[in-house]
């Protein structure tokens, strides 16, 4: 049954927040004191001290892990065995659906509809279906001499590290976690110092599900924090969501200790392609405001380009005007609230820079451009900027805020330079009408996603989610993520 925002409210002056790390099956402060402070970016309230993980508990935390997956209590735990714990587990998200989702809309002001139907919901997900595609992956018997027997197997990796970041903590998180205990391996998560809450309630919920000590484990820290485990010898693998600049000293850490296994999903600057043909401007101008105000832009696969043929231009721009009003900044803790408040005052700032530079540049405001502040916390609202080159700073760097640069084009050709001239190739987008079309543009666009008459569909498990460029490695989501968390092994055995 749906809450109101009245049982929402009170319910947040009721809810009791862990700031603890987790490490060996136990809650821990840093051995040196250290903390920070965790605030709601909605009205400025410090919610709670959180535990500044060091190199003594990264040393520890590792050596828990190392310890629980040699033990096989895990790692060689039956997959069917394992499969029910994490179901378990899973069930468990969703009974402390309300908690968590509380947590969530609290420590980064997402709307508290979305954190229920969307993060939260999404993380138990996750974690079900790689339980339940545990014991359905079989290995390979390789064809070869009949004096021999080839073995084609996959083993966990060991020790993993999930750096994950804060625009989606608890559903990113379960995105490296959810294949990577699956497999079998010991994972530690390093969630962001801007959305540590969610994670940290997480292990408590592990634990009763049945995850032995030291498999799933919790360091809340800053950006010291991930860098130790980057550099740590005893990781094996290291999986990243987050900025592209930040994938690449982790990388560079990973590669400079013991070339531990690294898994990066990075930044985005999607375009949104509408063509002359496109079915239905006004759902395509809707689409749009979507795509780019949803969790209030803080998205790496925004939409945040739209390339619209110069014939629909205007009559695009005035349904995207109309649909942009529904995208008002408000309280999270509204059900009926569509935009929440940006994260942190650092990414506040950031963004309104961008917006000083789109100004700067010569870009036609549209729409927004403008601080709000309700109650004292950090809002902005729907920004929308008409360029009349590909080339500004706001069309090429990733915002990642409530910002959208469109751009005119006048050739299906032109559209798609357009598009592929970033350093980024995450996801993607194309309007029309024509089947054909849609298929030679998808196949032209370097990107990881691409939508054709919609955007941000496919929740489902079952597509693998990454990028192109300088968007990344790897894959989250699919059987293609079980498979960065093992490891091959080919075994050949000579028959007498």
């Amino acid at each position: 049954m749906a809450r109101s925002y009245p049982e929402w409210q009170q319910l947040a002056t009721e809810l009791e927040i862990e700031g603890r790390a987790f490490i060996a099956g136990e809650y821990s402060a840093a051995q040196d004191g250290r903390s920070f402070a965790c605030i709601n970016p909605a009205n400025g309230q410090t919610l709670a001290q959180i535990a500044w993980c060091g190199q003594r508990e990264v040393d520890t935390a590792v050596q828990a892990a190392r310890q629980a997956f040699e033990s096989g209590e895990w790692s060689a735990l039956a997959p069917l065995a394992r499969g029910r714990i994490l179901k378990r587990f899973a069930a468990l998200i969703r009974e402390c659906s309300d908690e968590l989702s509380l947590l969530e809309t609290l420590d980064v002001g997402k709307p508290i509809a979305d954190t229920q139907s969307v993060d939260v919901a999404g993380a138990a997900y996750c974690v079900e279906w790689f339980a339940e595609a545990i014991d359905k992956i079989g290995g390979e018997v390789a064809p070869v001499d009949p004096k021999l027997v080839g073995l084609v197997t996959r083993e966990a990796i060991g020790v993993v590290a999930a750096v994950v970041p804060w625009n989606f903590p608890i559903l990113m998180a379960s995105w490296k976690f959810g294949p990577a205990l699956a497999a079998g391996n010991a994972v530690i998560v390093k969630p962001s110092e801007k959305s540590p809450l969610t994670a940290i309630r997480l292990a408590a919920l592990a634990k009763e599900a049945g995850i032995p000590d030291g498999i799933f484990q919790v360091l809340p820290g800053a950006g010291d924090t991930g860098k130790m485990l980057a550099l740590h010898m005893d990781v094996d693998c290291i999986a990243f969501t987050g900025s592209t600049a930040v994938g690449k000293l982790i990388a560079a850490d990973a590669a400079a200790s013991n070339l531990k296994r690294t898994w990066l999903e990075l930044g985005g600057k999607s375009p949104n392609i509408i063509l002359p043909d496109c079915p239905d401007i006004k759902k395509a101008a809707r689409t749009a405001a979507a795509a780019i105000f949803y969790n209030m832009g803080e998205m790496c696969t925004a939409g945040s380009r739209v390339l619209v043929h110069r014939d629909i231009k205007d009559s695009f721009l005035a349904a995207f005007k109309e649909a942009a009003q529904g995208w008002q900044p408000g309280d999270p803790l509204n059900p009926d609230t569509a935009m929440g408040a940006i994260v942190d005052r650092i990414q506040y700032d950031k963004v309104l820079s961008y917006v000083d530079k789109g100004l700067n540049e010569g870009a036609t405001l549209i729409c927004g451009g403008k601080a709000t502040h309700l109650e004292q916390g950090l809002f902005i609202e729907p920004t929308a900027f008409d360029c009349a080159r590909a080339d500004l700073t706001i069309c090429r760097e990733e915002i990642f805020g409530p910002v959208l640069s469109v751009i005119t084009f006048d050739t299906v050709e032109e559209a798609i330079r357009i598009a592929n001239d970033s350093e980024y190739g995450l996801a993607a987008a194309v309007w029309t009408s024509d089947l054909s079309t849609a298929h030679k543009v998808s196949r032209a666009l370097r990107a990881g996603t691409v939508w054709v008459n919609c955007y941000d569909e496919g929740g489902d498990m079952n597509f693998p989610f990454g990028g192109f460029k300088q968007s990344g490695n790897g894959r989250d989501k699919s059987l293609h993520a079980m498979e960065k968390y093992s490891e091959l092994k080919s075994t050949l055995i000579k028959l007498g």
